[in-house]
């Protein structure tokens, strides 16, 4: 076809024209396009027209098919893996990718004639490919592509009769006494063990511990004349593959050279006395945080652990003494609470160096006290006086989900969160450590943790009582007159009235605060006499919102495990019953 540049002011445009094929005898009629669509899959390997169902359920099978096709799928739908040893757990599979295509799929049909091999001319049309009808239809539109472009990566296949293997094996086929048998065995650091003869001269091995069926005929031969039975040494790491695979396929450049990470460690054998080197990662995740327990843990720590103990050593002792000062001023401290007692350079050491809080406190998971820093030794469910070091917390929707930078939230929190008191300092003396005499001079730098209903000053709402200063909220937490006589999982210390009464005012207050304004009293107790009028009317406690059936954490509003198991006992009859009618 021909066809002519047309000028332009950047680029050469080429116009190609439009053959009208009423005018013109040697254009191509028009067909229609049908409007069936179709997928397909570039299948990296030789399938059979019996194979197919084989090759199918190497990708995952049909579903898996129709899942990565399906139009909004997520993209961990669209990940295909095509496994070329579905029995074996251990291989590697090949990712591949679905990808968006505008192609036309059309069918070619020949239709030949019967000539006779004889004759000159017909064979010389047949050499010429003008032999035969050919005769193109579209048959619809192929929008998506499922394509394999990665390699497929070395595969490594452990030994059988491991322990490793025999375990995935009976995981597998969920066989329970297979999985209960498993014990883990002890390292014995043999990395590098005998291996079978090479049947080649003393001394002399086959290059990378090849096969000798790969090795040059002259080699193998000259070897044969010359065999005597020399044991080699092959690796015994046993490292198998990981459950998951990761989808890089591109190799990181690391020019040969060692993991920085990695480090040369001497041990001793006890038993011959023996030294054996290894490398190590440095960088290692060692373990250190604070001792955590549940609020149905009958004891509490009294010590840190065994490894914090061991790398006390590593961090500033003037530090830990300064954070142990606080904490016999006050038992319970939130992080904010604490970092703002401290100088913000201190703040940063103790965040960084994740050994001087385990070795000073411990831990709630759940209950009143949760993600508390309680001081060793002492148990807040003991003490109706820690009351006011429970903790709450109010998530904000509206608070922005991306993080603001670093030297942000500085110039925020010196800005706004600032309390000069240099001339008000307390300096206090504290005798620590059998009559050691240690001065502190305290300093208050920042209020982010307290609540005074006047001033914001952060964007969500996570604060102790005791660092509530507002006088209505105040004289509700210090109010002695509805609190309970053992601790409670989700109210602790108060009644359930008390302490819904307590955070409809801290609500109310707070997101006010938001909104730009400041909630005053009378505002506050309207809401308290509507939510009791309107609690009155129903059976259920005042002010508890609808709970949740999920992970145990009564404090943050979840049900108790025997009430969330009835729950769904109800859920599933309501169902049934439900499906019976129709």
């Amino acid at each position: 076809m021909d066809f002519q540049p047309v000028a332009s002011t950047s680029t050469s445009i080429f116009h190609f024209p439009v053959s009208d094929p009423d005018s013109d005898p040697r254009a191509a009629p028009q067909v229609p396009l049908p409007s069936a669509s179709f997928y397909s899959i570039e299948y990296p390997g030789y399938v059979k027209h019996a194979s197919v169902p084989t090759a199918i359920q190497n990708l995952g099978g049909a579903s898996s098919l129709e899942a990565a096709f399906r139009r909004g799928a997520s993209k961990a739908e669209t990940l295909v893996e095509l496994k070329l040893k579905p029995d074996n757990p251990f291989a590697h599979p090949v990712p591949g990718e679905v990808v968006n295509n505008n192609c036309i799929i059309l069918k070619v049909t020949k239709k030949k004639r019967r000539i006779h091999r004889l004759e000159e001319e017909n064979e010389n049309q047949s050499r010429n490919g003008e032999l035969g009808e050919y005769r193109v239809e579209p048959v619809g539109v192929l929008g998506k592509t499922i394509r394999f472009r990665s390699m497929v990566d070395y595969q490594f296949q452990p030994q059988a009769n491991d322990p490793v293997t025999e375990l995935r094996r009976a995981m597998e086929k969920v066989d329970v006494e297979g999985i209960c048998s498993y014990r883990a065995s002890t390292e014995k650091e043999d990395y590098i063990v005998q291996g079978e003869a090479t049947g080649l001269p003393a001394g002399q091995d086959f290059p990378m511990n090849v096969d000798p069926q790969l090795m040059p005929e002259e080699e193998r031969i000259s070897a044969a004349h010359n065999i005597i039975s020399s044991p080699t040494l092959k690796s015994n790491l046993r490292l198998f593959p990981p459950p998951l695979f990761s989808r890089q396929t591109i190799a990181q450049g690391y020019n040969y050279k060692a993991n920085p990470a990695s480090m040369v460690s001497v041990t001793l054998d006890e038993e011959n006395g023996e030294e054996k080197k290894r490398l190590i990662n440095r960088m290692r995740w060692k373990g250190y945080g604070p001792a955590a327990i549940a609020y149905h843990d009958r004891t509490v720590p009294d010590q840190p652990p065994q490894n914090v103990v061991d790398a006390r050593n590593q961090v500033d002792a003037n530090i830990v003494k300064k954070i142990e000062f606080l904490f016999k001023d006050r038992p319970i401290w939130t992080r904010m609470s604490l970092f703002n007692q401290i100088t913000p350079a201190m703040a940063r050491e103790v965040h960084n160096s994740k050994i001087i809080l385990p070795l000073v406190c411990y831990v709630f998971q759940d209950g009143p006290w949760r993600d508390t820093l309680v001081r060793f030794s002492y148990d807040p469910r003991r003490d109706p006086e820690a009351r006011f070091y429970q903790r709450l917390y109010f998530r904000n929707a509206n608070h922005p989900i991306s993080r603001p930078s670093v030297m942000t939230r500085r110039q925020e929190r010196a800005a706004g969160n600032t309390l000069d008191l240099t001339d008000s300092d307390e300096r206090r003396e504290v005798t620590i450590f059998g009559g050691f005499s240690l001065s502190f001079t305290l300093h208050v730098y920042r209020l982010s943790h307290m609540f005074d209903g006047q001033t914001l000053t952060k964007e969500t709402a996570a604060f102790q009582l005791c660092d509530i200063t507002n006088p209505m909220l105040k004289e509700m937490i210090e109010s002695t007159e509805d609190l309970r006589e053992t601790c409670d999982e989700r109210d602790g210390w108060y009644s359930t009235h008390a302490y819904e009464r307590i955070k409809l005012v801290l609500r109310l207050k707070f997101f006010s605060l938001l909104e730009g304004r400041v909630a005053t009293d009378e505002e506050c107790q309207e809401a308290l006499t509507a939510s009791e009028s309107s609690t009155t009317k129903t059976t259920t406690p005042f002010g508890l919102v609808k709970q949740r059936v999920g992970k145990h954490n009564m404090a943050k509003g979840a049900l108790r495990p025997e009430d969330a198991a009835a729950f769904r006992l109800r859920a599933t009859l309501e169902r049934e019953k439900k499906m019976a009618r129709q």
